[in-house]
This record gives structure tokens, sequence and C-alpha cells, in this order.
């Protein structure tokens, strides 16, 4: 068979494919007969109120010298890491705004972070493909620096994003601009499972992750922070990746050789994915302005979240966060907004970025201490500030 026909082939196999897949996005779309919000209100529902004191920022973080780019909290509530474009790491304690470590970095273009489930180590990864470990334990060398402790290497594209599996300080899951995710096992370094890649059913684009990066590129203004990489809490076997291809995928760690289900909805980059509360659902977050609530075990999709703004100009969503019952969705926003949004209704009740002492420049991640009580966001004005319910606002 002649290349002219091979390619003939994979023409009318590819439109036959977009054929079915609109065709399969109609059936969905009749069998969709209401959503979230349509229901609660004709249950009566009445939205999450919130006065000027029910949340406010208690602390401002300073000490980076760049724009933050991703962050994560320790189980334990009070501890956060940070990364940002000065090529550094730091660990602060929550409670009292006290920097607890600095570590420099071998490369300083950093993307992501993530905290282990003891809270002893910290991993981080970003264009020189490599996912680096600290021991926070461990003596610091001559030079007053943390040794790297274990480098994950293996991937072919930048480290966008990277998370530790729950409850294992053994494994971590990492997403790539080479379009695959990857399970590592870290006390030997090596890869457990690749998940896309040569499959067919893995992403056709990268695999973003805490503010991935389209292309590389030497202007910081082109990275934009991403958490496409979200594990469900209630299963650790299943994970979710969101990429420029618009999708996001459903994983199973047990059968690498393909997705369990592809989400389709999303008319751009799929900035941010994270799972619901009760691990049966995820929200994603993306380029196209909105934040979307998709169910694993249908794949359906549950509820648009989107603001009508006057000009043309579309915020893209930088980062999402759930409350802990999954009543409030937390969506940062490239022009600097910070929407506090009611998943049950899809009413915006609150925009951090209007309150006092809010960032100054945009929001590229935020992130839920661990019993819901404060919501940490990282921005590019190189500050992070957290955020506590107060008043009479329980948390919810």
């Amino acid at each position: 068979m002649s290349v002219a026909e091979l390619k003939e082939r994979h023409m009318a196999a590819t439109e036959t494919v977009n054929s079915l897949r609109e065709r399969l996005k109609q059936k969905r779309l009749l069998l969709l007969d209401t959503d979230v919000a349509g229901y609660a209100r004709a249950q009566g529902k009445s939205p999450v109120t919130f006065g000027p004191t029910d949340l406010v920022c208690c602390r401002t973080l300073q000490g980076h010298t760049g724009k933050v780019y991703s962050l994560d909290w320790t189980t334990e509530k009070n501890r956060i890491v940070s990364a940002s474009q000065d090529g550094r790491l730091i660990v602060w304690n929550a409670l009292t705004s006290q920097k607890t470590h600095a570590i420099k970095l071998p490369c300083a273009w950093v993307m992501t972070c993530a905290f282990s489930p003891n809270g002893l180590s910290v991993a981080c990864g970003g264009l020189d493909s490599v996912c680096s470990i600290f021991n926070l334990n461990s003596p610091t060398d001559k030079d007053g620096n943390l040794p790297i402790s274990k480098m994950l290497s293996g991937h072919k594209g930048y480290v966008s994003s990277c998370q530790y599996v729950p409850d294992e300080d053994t494994h971590l899951i990492t997403s790539s601009g080479d379009q695959t995710c990857v399970l590592w096992d870290i006390s030997t370094g090596l890869r457990t499972s690749v998940f896309g890649g040569e499959f067919q059913s893995g992403h056709t684009a990268d695999v973003l992750s805490y503010d991935g990066i389209h292309h590389y590129v030497n202007t910081s203004e082109h990275i934009k922070t991403r958490d496409s990489v979200s594990i469900s809490a209630s299963n650790s076997r299943l994970f979710v990746s969101g990429s420029c291809d618009a999708t996001a995928r459903l994983w199973d760690t047990r059968a690498a050789s393909r997705a369990v289900r592809t989400f389709h909805g999303h008319e751009g980059d799929v900035n941010s994915v994270r799972f619901f509360p009760d691990g049966n659902r995820f929200g994603t977050g993306s380029d196209d302005g909105t934040c979307r609530l998709f169910d694993i075990r249908t794949g359906h999709q549950l509820q648009v979240y989107h603001q009508q703004h006057g000009d043309n100009e579309v915020p893209h969503v930088t980062s999402i966060a759930f409350s802990i019952s999954g009543r409030l969705l937390f969506a940062s926003y490239s022009n600097g907004h910070c929407y506090v949004w009611d998943t049950l209704l899809a009413k915006v009740v609150l925009n951090l970025g209007s309150l006092q002492n809010s960032h100054d420049s945009r929001i590229s991640c935020l992130g839920l201490s661990a019993d819901g009580s404060a919501l940490c966001t990282g921005s590019w004005d190189t500050n992070l500030k957290i955020w506590a319910f107060g008043g009479h606002r329980r948390v919810i």
C-alpha cells in the first residue's frame, strides 16, 4: 500500500471518528434535560450568601521576588510551599507568615510544586523536564542550599504538574508537555506507568498542570500556571488530567494503556482540574473562560459556570478548588478576579478580587487547606494571600 493510499485511509478514518463524536455529542445533549442549577432552582434552593467579613484576607506572605506560579498545602493545614519565577521554593508557616525553608532550584523555570503526604518532602518541576524531590530535614550544603534528594527523569517535555498519591510518600504523578502523565516510584526513581503518549486514547496535545506553557519560549509573559492533574481522594487509583487538546481524561493507574473516559465540552485549553469532594465528579477550568462540572460515572457534563463580560476579552480560568463540602467553587482568572461560585445554583456569590487587600495582578494558583478553613492564592504580584472564613460564616 502506497503512502498516498495510507494518507487517504487515515483521512477517511479521522472523518468517520469526528462524525461519530458529533453524533455522540448530540445524543448526550438529548439526554440532558436539565443541569444542576436548573434542578436546584426547581427544588426551591437558595444561593449561599456572603457578608463583608465572611471571607477576609488575614495574611500576606511576602518573600518571593518573581511571579508565583504554584502552591500546595500540607495535610496538617499550617504549612504552604510555593514556587516562583525567582527560581526558589519557599515553605511557609501559614499561621505566623514565617519562612521555614527557602530552596534555591537548579532550574529557575519552575512551574509546579507539591508537598508529600507526611509533609517531610517537597517536589517541583518545570522547563528542565525533571521532577526534583527535596527532603526538608536534609542538612544544607556549604553554600546553605538544600540538596536534591531524588531526581525523576524521563519526560521529553516540561513538567507541568506534580502531585503525590494520597497517603503514599513514595509515589507521585507528573504531567508533561510531551502529552503524557507518569506514575513514579520515588524510592527507585523509576517510572511505574506511563499514561498517554503512543497510546491512541491519550491526549493529543500538552498535558497541562499548574500553569503550563504552550511552547518553549524565553519570556515569562507566555507562562501560565495550571494544575491539570488531580488524584481522587476516595480512590487513589483514579486521576484526571487536562490538556491543550480541550479535553479532560480519566485514568486508572492499574490500566495505563488507555483512558477510562474522555470528557469533551471546553473550547480552549483545560488549565485546571480538581476532583469534587465525593470523588464521583470533578471540575475543570479553561481558557474559554468557563468552569465545568463532570460526572465520572456517566461521562455527562453536569454544569457550566460562566460569568458574562461586557468586553470581547474573555478572561482565562487559571486555577480552581472546591470547598470541603463541595458547595463552593473557587476559581481564579487571568484578569485578577477570583470568583466564589455556588456550585448548586451556578451563581457568583463573592469576588475576592474586589475585596480589600486583594492581589494587584493575575491570580495564577490557589488551594484550600486540608480542613477547608482557609484559602491561599498566589499571584504575579509576587505575593501569596491567605483568606479565612470569619464573622458568623461557618466553613462550608
